[in-house]
């Protein structure tokens, strides 16, 4: 497992209480990691010899790791992303799993779904969802991989609509947490879910035509959408941004409340809203719009359901 070093505030460094302890002290404190599990500080060691990697950082360093790795994995090995965010770049969105295909040159498949990492280590029941492109194969063996009594693995054959998921209920969490941070009440927070479903679902298939309305029913999507909306960083953030009137930046609520863990959805909603302007689509997209000019600053929480008197007629 590679490891980003850090210097605890005892002066030890993380890799050292991980190989010590079979603990991650810092962020998943209190569960013992398996005795096979090292932490290994040195990336490209880390990988040398896998014939299976799993990428699970935040989607803002993705794009440094794989460039550090390429050309320095086994050409045979399958790689797996449980990502969740994307790319934008001039000729549009890049998903993550197609970021990791092209820059190390292997298949990617993603595994997403209703599943919060503290109660999973806790072996609390959940499920997942992988999605993959061609190799059915290559997604049986990372069903195997994951699959226990207590965590359930299906796979799909829809890797962009399994990503997607993943990725764009974080946005619609920052919303469902405004609405936390409001007192507005489980009525609002159920619309403001369904919503932001719809515009999940819309948005995909615009972007991937190949996208198969299944995938939302999947534990990737109307599940982990629930899950997130109702517990997760993104709406505990989003909350307390709400409570203080949007007055203290998410930067800040993100530094104090998540000691170093990081918000995915604050910077998809960025992403997602270069997206929906480059190509006309933001009156198509209110509920995703109207997250990104909260996050920002441009818009008050309290403008989480005005936004739905500008809901298009045909939609």
């Amino acid at each position: 497992m590679w490891v980003y070093e850090e210097t605890l505030p005892n002066g030890e460094k993380l890799t050292d209480v991980i190989n010590q302890t079979n603990e991650n002290v810092k962020y998943l404190p209190g569960i013992k990691l398996g005795k096979n599990v090292v932490a290994d500080p040195d990336l490209e060691n880390a990988v040398r010899d896998a014939n299976m990697l799993v990428f699970v950082t935040p989607h803002q360093f993705m794009e440094g790791i794989c460039k550090r790795i390429a050309g320095k994995i086994r050409a045979d090995a399958e790689a797996i992303s449980l990502v969740k965010g994307m790319e934008v770049k001039m000729e549009g969105p890049c998903m993550i799993s197609t970021l990791i295909s092209e820059e190390l040159g292997i298949n990617c498949s993603v595994l997403m779904g209703a599943n919060i990492a503290n109660e999973i280590a806790v072996e609390k029941f959940s499920e997942a969802t992988v999605g993959y492109r061609q190799n059915r194969e290559a997604a049986e063996r990372w069903v195997q991989l994951f699959y226990t009594h207590y965590f359930i693995v299906t796979a799909v054959q829809d890797v962009e609509g399994v990503e997607l998921c993943g990725t764009l209920k974080n946005v619609v969490a920052i919303a469902a947490g405004f609405v936390d941070g409001l007192e507005m009440g489980n009525n609002t927070k159920a619309a403001i879910m369904r919503l932001g479903l719809r515009e999940m679902k819309a948005f995909s298939k615009l972007l991937f035509p190949s996208v198969k309305d299944s995938t939302f029913f999947e534990s990737c999507g109307v599940a982990d959408l629930i899950t997130t909306c109702l517990g997760g960083r993104n709406r505990k953030v989003a909350e307390a941004y709400a409570k203080n009137g949007g007055k203290r930046s998410f930067d800040e609520l993100e530094a104090e409340m998540l000691q170093g863990q990081k918000l995915q959805g604050v910077s998809t909603a960025r992403e997602v809203y270069e997206v929906l302007s480059h190509r006309g689509w933001l009156e198509l997209f209110p509920l995703f719009s109207t997250v990104h000019e909260i996050s920002s600053g441009l818009l008050p929480p309290s403008a989480i359901v005005e936004y739905s008197e500008k809901l298009p007629r045909s939609f």
